[in-house]
């Protein structure tokens, strides 16, 4: 599976209708892109039903789930989705697995008290099914931010897929993932110079993620602190996460991470209007030459 080293994560994709991802889908993969996640949050479609529209509208790049919610389905019926979109679509599927997050999942009704537990017993039951599920290659990704479950990922998986996190993570990761695996963060960005107004921007897109723990937790072990977290995010933290700029810059962040290990980086453009693909794709196109696709 060749898919480049640059791709596109942005949750619109997933609740647009499906005229419009269709079309953003194939704008995507004319500029050069060589992947699409499809993400599974509040608000979102199936992520295994959008990423078949996407695949269907396009010819050759890879489409991803990231992620795709354990607690949204059995073991059974997602080993099933992947194995259904990797015989449909050969090589452009990859499925991204991951445990969510507390306050997310007590709200599905389900005890999130051993995360680690939870996903190796899943694993253990995906494999059991695909055993008697016909033969079709899913690369799995685990959605991974601490050791423990980029050590799982290594052992039991082709890899991670991380989120929120900056080329310090990265190269953290890389070190626990080793050789051999797949590591692909996630990339926050925005085409805009005026600080005032890229830190306006990232702040209302960091606001939710600075609720879940999660990512708190992790965001400490790379020297953070709770000042950082107050008032929508300090300058530091804002900055670390967010990549803003005009293209040159940003594709500097990028190349960060694939420097620190990343075999592939997933950019997010921000844009005011969180409900329009329309700026999202300017700033890919906008990107692409910066980015040497």
């Amino acid at each position: 599976m060749d898919i480049g080293r640059i791709g596109v994560w942005h949750s619109m994709i997933g609740k647009a209708p499906a005229g419009e991802a269709r079309r953003a889908a194939a704008r995507i993969e004319a500029l050069g892109y060589g992947s699409i996640w499809v993400n599974e949050g509040v608000g979102s479609k199936d992520a295994f039903a959008v990423a078949a529209i996407l695949l269907a509208a396009t010819e050759r790049i890879t489409v991803g789930t990231g992620i795709a919610n354990l607690w949204g389905r059995d073991a059974t019926a997602m080993a099933a989705a992947g194995v259904t979109l990797a015989d449909g679509y050969p090589g452009r599927f990859l499925l991204g697995i991951g445990v969510s997050h507390g306050p997310l999942v007590g709200r599905r009704g389900h005890d999130y008290t051993k995360p680690l537990t939870t996903m190796r017993a899943y694993l253990d039951a995906m494999d059991e099914a695909e055993r008697s599920l016909p033969k079709a290659e899913a690369p799995r990704l685990l959605a991974a931010l601490r050791p423990k479950m980029l050590e799982l990922s290594r052992e039991r998986t082709s890899g991670a897929h991380t989120y929120f996190v900056p080329p310090e993570h990265t190269a953290q990761a890389r070190r626990v993932l080793g050789p051999g695996r797949l590591l692909i963060p996630e990339q926050a960005v925005v085409i805009e110079t005026d600080p005032a107004r890229a830190r306006e921007i990232a702040r209302a897109h960091m606001a939710f993620y600075l609720t879940l723990p999660n990512y708190l937790n992790n965001l400490r072990t790379l020297g953070f602190t709770d000042a950082d977290f107050a008032d929508g995010g300090s300058d530091r933290l804002t900055d670390a996460i967010v990549a803003w700029g005009d293209p040159d810059t940003i594709a500097k962040r990028v190349r960060a991470h694939l420097d620190a290990g990343a075999d592939h980086v997933a950019i997010q453009p921000l844009s005011p209007n969180t409900s329009d693909l329309t700026d999202v794709l300017a700033q890919l196109a906008d990107l692409a030459p910066a980015l040497d696709l």
